[in-house]
């Protein structure tokens, strides 16, 4: 019971970060004066509001420890500051879509990271999920109009994976001393520092001249709440609770849900090749899940 709602909210996530490519887009596209560090720091600063308070409220917001202080500083350049800047900015230049298949790969590089840092055990099953969602997700690359896509854009992406690594690896210090919820919070109060002083040196001037619409709100609170609250907190769960390598799996489903959301708001349309990709990267999702059977060796003995 407890792994099916690990893989529900982990879901849930994966949900999130796919949509929020395509809204992070579209804001570029409907918004002539928005920049990377004023779009990173609105949101930021909405999902520390929101759970900054309800934490304390509730007596839940612990505490770092003095030696734990280290890794969130760490933890919280890599995500939000570096990972963003290279997400947002990759996002910036090239298609939603195209953007989230490009983070798709972080799960081929995650086993390996953990095998180099900690020496954990790659699984034969596990490579072969991951190498089968890869291969959907290059079909999908494929089946895109923008295959030739803005190289400075696809080395900030390429960045973003990079770094998103670095961040699984260092999220295994802290994750089991702290609540997933809590670890999300400080990782983005520390990151708001981080951005906060760099928005209003360089880009405090193109802030009045956003047209703060509803609509505009809309998908700041979204990418606030939803993206960055909720999602981190649900995949600092997954990876608790199933590890790092096995939640990292996941993300192979992002360009799924940012195929939907992009094909919803009319930004895409569907193809067949595109449907072939979604179908190779839910079943590598799902076999690198599956555990495998045990051989039976009989009675145990005492």
């Amino acid at each position: 019971m407890k792994k099916t709602i690990t893989y529900i909210v982990i879901t849930l996530s994966v949900i999130f970060w796919g949509i929020s490519f395509i809204l992070t887009k579209e804001l570029f596209l409907t918004e002539e004066h928005m920049t990377v560090t004023t779009l990173i720091t609105l949101r930021l600063a909405i999902a520390t509001a929101v759970m900054l308070p309800t934490l304390m409220l509730t007596r839940r917001l612990q505490r770092i420890r003095r030696q734990d202080i280290k890794w969130f500083l760490l933890l919280a350049f890599c995500e939000p500051f570096i990972y963003h800047l290279c997400e947002t900015s990759g996002v910036q230049l090239v298609s939603g879509s195209l953007a989230s298949v490009v983070i798709a790969t972080i799960p081929l590089f995650v086993p390996f990271g953990m095998w180099f840092a900690y020496r954990r055990r790659i699984s034969t099953q596990l490579i072969i999920g991951v190498v089968l969602s890869l291969a959907g997700v290059g079909i999908m690359l494929v089946g895109g109009d923008e295959l030739s896509g803005n190289l400075k854009g696809m080395l900030f992406l390429s960045g973003a994976v990079a770094i998103a690594v670095v961040y699984t690896l260092l999220l295994v210090k802290v994750v089991d001393h702290y609540h997933p919820i809590v670890v999300t919070t400080w990782q983005n109060i520390i990151g708001l520092a981080y951005f906060l002083p760099l928005t209003l040196a360089f880009d405090g001037g193109a802030l009045p001249l956003l047209s703060w619409s509803p609509k505009m709100l809309l998908i700041i609170l979204v990418l606030g709440i939803c993206c960055s609250t909720l999602a981190y907190a649900g995949y600092n769960y997954g990876v608790r609770t199933l590890g790092a390598s096995e939640a990292c799996i996941f993300n192979n489903a992002i360009p799924i849900f940012s195929l939907i959301a992009a094909v919803i708001i009319g930004q895409e349309s569907f193809s067949w090749i595109k449907i072939l990709g979604i179908v190779i990267v839910v079943s590598g999702v799902i076999l690198a899940q599956i555990e495998p059977r045990r051989k039976n060796t009989g009675p145990a003995t005492t």
